[in-house]
């Protein structure tokens, strides 16, 4: 009797359709038209400023929303502007100019056999100068290898960091490192890895540690759009939440992750910032090209991780104008004419736009600056090449694989070095 009262329930398999997996395209492939329209959802200071006690549940529209400080005219505007001082925006002009400077170097020593790799940050060099200022000394940045801007900036010496993508003689990583790969204890920039996402459980796990030792420093932990789908983003994030760390939890969405657009990663969620309403975080999103913004808000988040009021996220909205790497090819999966159409423009013209605009800047001043950095530039190419480049052979003995490792080096790896014949 029980199984025909269920058997009444029972649906032919006819009537449903074959189940099937779907993805999210792109909007636009290799040959079509680039659409950014959807990304312009705020004037520049139109979005509010709330006060740094905020709850997550007071500004979920700031996760949909999109902080800008700089209008088309390159006036700053709205509740957002005004955190910077004119000697700071010059600086921060400055280590923008520096940057693109230095990624211009080390795609040419590519180009000519001098090292083996290079990811370069054209486009986005706002976003990582402009928090890095925001910071203070002892901080720690747990960075993907897009943010050299966060050692730039804090003025870390370049030589240092060409001799490591030039895996010389004088590479700080010992040629142990991919280039690119840099770590600076000293200036607050944590070790890289090549496993996307580890850094955001990283981050949250120092600034939990920070908080345990009564220290006051805190965390910055960076993620690219596409490694949100790595189950690490997750968990950093559960953390973050329930320990209330006092950690800037920053996402680079910088449209493409490699060969793949941001929509894969992001699903049917309206934002990558509006991840963060699901675990209580506040969360903002923001104009990623416009470095008054984005110190501006960066100020915001590290006032609240200092004040004991735990994470913020912030989607940084930006775009990647060259290749992934020095072994992509963009032209292959994105329309040939995107760059051009990006909306929201290039992050150093439009800064130079609002101190010219100003009147405490002018063209022969940019062109002055541009050349005083590429001279330093090239000088520091020049002394790093001198310690030597991939063409100078100088290969470390497989002996060193095994230093470094343990402080006092344990019995195993004494024997694996002898048996390979160290």
């Amino acid at each position: 009797m029980f199984l025909l009262v269920l058997s009444k329930w029972v649906i032919p398999l006819t009537e449903f359709e074959p189940l099937r997996l779907q993805m999210r395209e792109p909007l636009a492939r290799s040959g079509g038209a680039a659409p950014f329209a959807s990304l312009l959802t705020s004037l520049a200071g139109e979005v509010r400023r709330p006060p740094i006690e905020v709850a997550a549940a007071e500004i979920f529209d700031l996760a949909y929303s999109l902080v800008r400080v700089l209008d088309e005219q390159g006036e700053a505007v709205g509740p957002w502007a005004g955190s910077l001082t004119v000697d700071q925006m010059i600086v921060g002009l400055r280590d923008m100019l520096t940057v693109r400077a230095f990624d211009a170097r080390m795609l040419r020593g590519h180009r000519q056999g001098k090292t083996s790799f290079y990811i370069q940050a054209l486009g986005e060099e706002a976003v990582a100068c402009a928090h890095s200022h925001a910071l203070r000394p002892g901080d720690m940045n747990f960075p993907t290898y897009r943010q050299q801007g966060l050692l730039i900036a804090s003025g870390y010496p370049l030589v240092d960091m060409m001799n490591q993508v030039l895996s010389n003689s004088h590479d700080p990583m010992k040629g142990r490192q991919l280039p690119v790969f840099y770590s600076s204890k000293a200036y607050g920039f944590f070790s890289i890895s090549g496993n996307l996402a580890t850094q955001f459980v990283q981050g949250v796990g120092w600034a939990m540690a920070s908080a345990l030792a009564g220290d006051t420093k805190i965390a910055s932990a960076w993620i690219g759009d596409g490694a949100t789908a790595e189950s690490d983003f997750h968990a950093a994030m559960v953390f973050a939440s329930t320990y209330q760390a006092p950690v800037i939890l920053n996402i680079v969405n910088n449209q493409w992750a490699i060969s793949t657009f941001q929509g894969v990663a992001l699903g049917g969620a309206g934002s990558f910032a509006a991840r963060g309403h699901g675990f209580g975080i506040p969360a903002l999103r923001v104009d990623g090209n416009d470095y008054l913004a984005v110190h501006a808000v960066s100020a915001w988040a590290a006032e609240r991780a200092r004040s004991n009021l735990g994470p913020t996220l912030i989607e940084w909205v930006t775009y990647r104008a060259g290749a992934h790497s020095t072994s992509d090819d963009p032209s292959v999966y994105r329309p040939k004419d995107e760059p051009s159409q990006w909306p929201l423009g290039d992050p150093i013209e439009r800064l130079k736009t609002h101190l010219i605009r100003s009147g405490v800047w002018s063209e022969d001043d940019h062109q002055a600056a541009i050349a005083d950095v590429e001279a330093k530039v090239l000088a520091a190419s020049l002394e790093a090449e001198s310690y030597g480049t991939l063409h100078s052979d100088l290969i470390s003995s497989p002996r060193t694989m095994f230093d470094d490792v343990f402080a006092v080096m344990p019995d195993h790896l004494r024997r694996q070095r002898e048996k390979a014949g160290y």
